[in-house]
C-alpha cells in the first residue's frame, strides 16, 4: 500500500486520500495500478470511470439507475450550471449533492473546455475568457477566480483549476505554448482561489502534443501543491498512436508521484484500457450516454446498432448475461421499437446498458490488477473491448 508521504507537493490537510493497493510490475512492462480514493462522500475504486452529468443529471437516468449501474462518481458541468439554473441558487438549496439527490462523489470540470472551444463566441486573454452564452447570447467572463468561486458553490468532492485546451493535432506549437504557459499561471490562481474545507482540488497538465510541452507541464503541475492530477489536452483530435506517445511522457513523471491521474474525455472501452495500461486512474466521457441514444449498444467484441432491421423481431437480449435494467427485462425487438416509435424509454434503457457495460468492463480489469492476472488477461479483455478489426497498443518493455 502506498499513500502521501510528507515530502509530496500536497503540503495542506488534504480531503482526498489516494492509496495504491497494487502497484504496476517491476519490470515496467506496464503502468497500470489498483487504487482507491476516498472522497468526502465516499471511496471510488480505480482505475474508474465517471459518468458524465453536465446538468446536474446523466442524460435519462435517475440517480437509482446510476447506483445500478455501479457508478461511484459522476461528472457535472461547471460551465453549464453556472449558466442554468446557477451556482448561488444551487448552493442555496443545498448545495449539487443535494439538488441532484446523489449520496456520492462528484467531480466539477472548470468550465475551460466548454467556454475556450467556443470559437467566435469567445475572446481569451491573459486574465480570463469572455464569451456569449449558447442559452441566450448574453456575455459572461470566465477567470480561475470565478470558476473555483463556482465549484466551491456547487460544492463537489473534487474541483478542478481553469485551463485552456487546445485542439492537439491541429494546434501550433507557438499556440499549444502559449495555452500551456497560460494554464499554468491559471493553476497558480485556481490553487490562491480555492479555500472550501472539504473540497479537493485537481490540477491539469497541458502541452498537446510536443513532447517538450508536455514534460514542461507535468513537472510544472506535480510541483503544485494539488491533490490530484489531471491530463488534459487530449482525447481530441489526436490519433492513439499521439495519444499514446504524449501518455507516456506525462505517466513518465508521474511515477514516483503518488496522487491520482485523471485523463480527461476518453470514453471508449478499448481506448480506456490501454491507459490503463499506461497507468492512468480515473476517466471520464459523454460517449457511452450519447452513442446510447444514437441506438449504439455495446456488447462483447464490438457494437450493435438497434436500428438496423435485423432486430425488429429479435427475441434476445442485447447482451446474454448482462445485469442491466435492459437486458434482464426487455429484448432486442422491444428496444428497437422503441427507437422507431421515437419513446424516450429508448434512451433510458440504452443508456443504462451501455454505462453498465463501462462500469462492468472496469471492474473486471480492477478484478484482474488485484488478483495479479491483469497482463495475462490482456488479450481476453482486449477482445471484450474492441469492434471488429480496431487495432490495440501493444504492451512492451521500457
Amino acid at each position: 500500500m502506498v499513500t502521501v508521504p510528507d515530502s509530496s507537493p500536497v503540503h495542506r490537510a488534504s480531503p482526498a486520500h489516494y492509496e495504491v493497493l497494487v502497484p504496476p510490475p517491476a519490470d515496467g512492462s506496464m503502468h497500470a495500478r489498483l487504487g482507491r480514493l476516498t472522497l468526502p462522500n465516499g471511496v471510488v475504486e480505480t482505475p474508474q470511470f465517471m459518468p458524465v452529468g453536465t446538468n446536474a443529471t446523466v442524460k435519462a437516468l435517475s440517480p437509482d439507475d446510476l447506483r445500478e449501474a455501479g457508478a461511484s462518481i459522476i461528472l457535472a458541468n461547471t460551465y453549464h450550471l453556472y449558466l442554468r439554473p446557477g451556482h448561488d441558487r444551487i448552493a442555496r438549496l443545498g448545495g449539487l449533492h443535494r439538488f441532484m439527490a446523489w449520496d456520492r462523489p462528484i467531480l466539477t470540470d472548470s468550465g475551460g473546455f466548454q467556454v475556450v472551444s467556443m470559437g467566435e463566441l469567445r475572446k481569451i486573454d491573459d486574465d480570463g475568457v469572455t464569451f456569449q452564452s449558447h442559452l441566450d447570447g448574453s456575455y459572461h467572463r470566465f477567470t480561475p477566480e470565478l470558476s473555483i468561486a463556482v465549484q466551491e458553490a456547487l460544492g463537489a468532492d473534487i474541483a478542478v483549476a481553469f485551463d485552456q485546451p487546445v485542439p492537439p493535432a491541429s494546434s501550433t506549437r507557438e499556440a499549444v505554448a502559449e495555452a500551456t504557459a497560460r494554464t499554468h499561471r491559471w493553476a497558480e490562481r485556481s490553487l490562491a482561489a480555492h479555500d472550501r474545507p472539504g473540497q479537493a482540488l485537481f490540477g491539469i497538465v497541458q502541452g498537446g502534443l510536443d513532447p517538450e510541452l508536455r514534460a514542461e507541464s507535468t513537472r510544472f503541475m506535480t510541483g503544485l501543491p494539488f491533490d490530484g492530477i489531471c491530463i488534459g489536452g487530449l482525447a481530441g483530435d489526436e490519433t492513439a498512436d499521439q495519444r499514446a506517445a504524449a501518455l507516456e511522457i506525462a505517466v513518465g513523471l508521474l511515477h514516483d508521484d503518488p496522487r491520482p491521474r485523471y485523463l480527461m474525455g476518453l470514453g471508449s472501452p478499448a481506448d480506456l484500457l490501454e491507459a490503463v495500461v499506461q497507468g492512468i486512474d480515473l476517466f471520464d466521457s459523454v460517449l457511452p450516454a450519447r452513442v446510447a441514444r444514437n441506438g449504439q449498444l455495446w456488447v462483447p467484441g464490438g457494437r450493435l446498432n438497434m436500428r438496423n432491421a435485423q432486430f425488429v423481431e429479435d427475441p434476445r437480449p442485447v447482451q446474454e448475461g448482462c445485469r442491466c435494467l435492459l437486458c434482464r427485462n426487455f429484448s432486442r425487438a422491444y428496444l428497437a421499437h422503441l427507437f422507431r416509435a421515437d419513446e424516450l424509454l429508448a434512451y433510458r434503457l440504452a443508456t443504462c446498458h451501455n454505462l453498465t457495460f463501462t462500469l462492468d468492463f472496469m471492474a473486471e480489469i480492477r478484478s484482474a490488477l488485484r488478483s495479479g492476472t491483469f497482463s495475462e488477461r490482456l488479450p481476453e479483455l482486449r477482445a471484450r473491448a474492441l469492434p471488429s478489426g480496431a487495432r490495440a497498443l501493444p504492451v512492451q518493455p521500457e
